[in-house]
């Protein structure tokens, strides 16, 4: 380390990155509500646009990809996934015909519902290692961080 506490190229080991360890989060994130979701075609990406889409009603693509954070590319992708799977329906905006509305379909929104319990069961399983106290302060950084 120099005089300001920057690591120097020698003592640069990718193990102690920020973006690394937050990969390797995401992907036992990820791989725990996989194993723990019951539906081995949905992904938490999939699942984010179900659960926004069942608390938010109807929403254009775009605002759906504003609330999940998904780009404009990603967000099309996972609703023509979920249209082929008859999860939700993309339809033109009454307002304005240019859009297009998505919403969930009666077949989407009884999935929600059976599934929220294991997307639950999901995210307190990832949180296991950590106490009640260290679960809050972990998802009040993780807040900051984004």
């Amino acid at each position: 380390m120099d005089d300001f506490g920057r690591l120097l190229p020698d003592d640069y080991q990718l193990a102690g990155q920020v973006h690394h360890r937050l990969r390797r989060a995401h992907q036992r994130a990820s791989a725990i509500f996989i194993d723990l979701i019951g539906d081995q075609l949905l992904t938490p990406t999939q699942w984010g646009a179900l659960a926004t889409l069942h608390a938010e009603g109807p929403l254009s693509q775009n605002q759906l990809g504003r609330l999940t954070y998904m780009d404009p590319a990603t967000t099309q992708g996972v609703i023509l996934r979920l249209v082929e799977r008859n999860l939700v329906e993309r339809q033109p905006d009454p307002q304005d015909r240019r859009r297009t509305s998505v919403r969930l379909t009666r077949i989407g929104q009884a999935l929600v519902i059976d599934l929220m319990a294991n997307a639950a069961a999901a995210h307190e399983q990832t949180l296991t290692p950590l106490s009640e106290e260290e679960r809050v302060q972990f998802m009040s950084l993780l807040a900051r961080l984004m």
